[in-house]
């Protein structure tokens, strides 16, 4: 048994099947040819020429800019529809449309107990609401919601409403459909009809107008690189990915972490870093002056390069963008800068190293502010962001400008920080509407915000307001002076279905502003009464309605070519550049 070897049974059958499995093989080598299986044909080996192509890394391009293209910097338009209720019997029935029945729809869905009968009210309004997603924005992030009555509506007016919440999304039409998107914005809030702050009698005017900050974004925008075709490669989307954290990056908890991520070999996803929140345009446009190679020896011939650009007009600010993306080591550089007598070159100097955190860039900052319309809106960005007290003591000063529009942008500055409760000092009113009380050696004046932010804002302790007899504000809201005390107000209103309130307050700004919040009033009606005791001449001081600095405007090197281009009307950028506050 143990040298016994094992039987082999012969299969016929099987090797019948083997052999005709063979004879198949041996003629398919027959019919395509005997080369295509050893040799390779012509086509194969273009294929394969392709291939090799494809896996070639690309070399890298001196800036990013060269190799790509930036996604995510639009603004997006989102719509909805909501219902404005609260109104003194100044609302009106919703006609059937089909905003109608998207309003029916969104109460619906939320379980609104008779919402047609709601809709018939004349304490209700039907509305149109849009807003604006800006690059980069947050989940939280807050926009104003502007509204617009539909057309063949039988509203009256609009003022004193509240505005239920509202969902918008982004709609496109697409092959005669509309697409929409998942919700973008929610918001709530009072509205300030354009009939409170414009002084024009047309009835339209009360049935469109803004809810001040009252929508909260819900997505995040992210941004992006989208590479040119001739740069589409795994490993070229990773170096420049290395490259943008190299010089962007914040500190996630303990962990360091850079602001891009190679998503696919075309395309790179960016978070906004937080020294450029509220300015994503400038960080992008110092991204893509990047360059992608590490910095070697040739960073100091670029350095030179760079220097000598930064000393020519025309080539200064792309130069001071390219030495604020190669970061601490281009400072010198830029310090140099510094020393231009030619304010634009001084300018751009100045805007690079604030946002490299230096404080030598605080007073040329501050000059260009003073004196220089076109530069005042970076200028004051920059500031704003700036984490040293000497760049708050400097916007402080500015609000002792002849300037109101360097001195509100100075203020809004200064709001804008995280820190701002330490600097500026207001008070609550009415419907969550902020006062403050500035001081400032200028001419006093009251501004009027109409964007972002409900506030009252009186620069210099602004005077009395001599009201002869009476003023009437909207809505049952009367002003009138006190016949027992000499330089007193009654503030009185007088509301259906409700007790009539009064108060009596001294005849200054700021204490018919707390007066007006005390009787029930809101933003609008203060709004209204400001406008309207202007335009009647019982307030002498300056009345402005948000005198802000303009962005984008053009800084003209010629005087004399800037003068041949005036009176062109409102398209001119020079009359921009050196146009004021909105005065009544």
């Amino acid at each position: 048994m143990r040298g016994k070897k094992p039987k082999i049974v012969f299969d016929s059958k099987r090797w019948r099947a083997v052999k005709a499995a063979v004879l198949v093989l041996i003629c398919c080598i027959h019919t395509v040819g005997c080369t295509s299986f050893w040799n390779g044909t012509s086509e194969d080996s273009e294929k394969e020429a392709r291939l090799k192509e494809l896996l070639k890394v690309p070399e890298p391009p001196d800036l990013i800019r060269d190799a790509s293209i930036t996604q995510g910097m639009n603004t997006i338009q989102v719509d909805g529809v909501a219902a404005i209720n609260g109104l003194p019997g100044t609302g009106g029935p919703a006609v059937p449309s089909i905003y109608r029945d998207q309003l029916l729809d969104e109460m619906q869905r939320h379980e609104v107990k008779d919402p047609n009968h709601f809709l018939e009210l004349k304490q209700t309004a039907l509305v149109r609401v849009r807003a604006f997603v800006p690059p980069g924005a947050r989940r939280g992030d807050p926009v104003d919601l502007r509204f617009i009555t539909p057309p063949r509506s039988e509203v009256h007016d609009l003022h004193g409403g509240w505005m239920l919440e509202s969902r918008l999304r982004h709609q496109q039409v697409l092959q005669s459909s509309v697409r929409q998107s998942d919700v973008m914005v929610v918001g709530t809030g009072p509205v300030l009809t354009r009939a409170d702050h414009h002084p024009s009698e047309d009835d339209a005017y009360r049935l469109e107008g803004v809810v001040l900050g009252g929508g909260r974004i819900q997505i995040d925008r992210k941004i992006g690189l989208i590479l040119r075709p001739q740069y589409q490669h795994v490993k070229m989307a990773t170096a420049i990915a290395a490259a943008i954290n190299r010089r962007f990056y914040f500190f996630d908890g303990t962990t360091r972490r850079g602001i891009a991520k190679a998503i696919e070999d075309d395309f790179i996803e960016i978070e906004a870093h937080p020294r450029y929140r509220g300015n994503e345009a400038r960080m992008v446009a110092v991204i893509r002056a990047l360059g992608v190679a590490p910095e070697s020896s040739a960073t100091q011939k670029r350095l030179v390069e760079l220097a000598s650009r930064l000393k020519e007009p025309a080539t200064a600010s792309d130069a001071a963008l390219q030495l604020e993306g190669l970061g601490e080591c281009a400072i010198p550089t830029l310090l140099e800068g510094l020393k231009a007598t030619n304010p634009e070159l001084r300018f751009y100097a100045a805007e690079a190293l604030a946002y490299l955190d230096r404080n030598e860039a605080i007073d040329p900052l501050l000059e260009s502010a003073r004196s220089v319309a076109a530069f005042r809106h970076p200028a004051l960005l920059a500031l704003q962001g700036l984490d040293q007290q000497l760049a708050i003591d400097g916007l402080v000063s500015l609000m002792d400008e002849p300037s109101l529009e360097t001195r509100y942008g100075a203020f809004v500055a200064i709001r804008s920080r995280p820190d701002a409760k330490h600097y500026l000092l207001g008070e609550t009113l009415g419907e969550a509407f902020r006062l403050y009380d500035v001081a400032s050696t200028a001419s006093p004046a009251i501004v009027i915000s109409l964007k972002h932010h409900p506030e009252v804002v009186l620069f210099g302790s602004p005077g009395n307001l001599d009201i002869p007899t009476f003023l009437m504000g909207p809505h049952g809201i009367m002003l009138k002076n006190d016949p027992d005390t000499p330089g007193m107000l009654r503030i009185s209103r007088f509301k259906a279905g409700e007790d009539d309130r009064r108060v009596t307050i001294p005849s200054n700004a700021k204490s018919v502003a707390e007066g007006i919040a005390a009787v029930g009033g809101g933003y609008g009606d203060v709004v209204a009464v400001f406008r309207e005791a202007k335009q009647k001449g019982y307030l002498k001081d300056q009345l402005a309605f948000d005198p802000l600095p303009r962005s984008q405007r053009t800084y003209f090197r010629d005087t004399d070519s800037a003068a041949d281009q005036e009176g062109f009307g409102d398209d001119n950028p020079r009359a921009d550049a050196e146009s004021e506050s909105d005065e009544e």
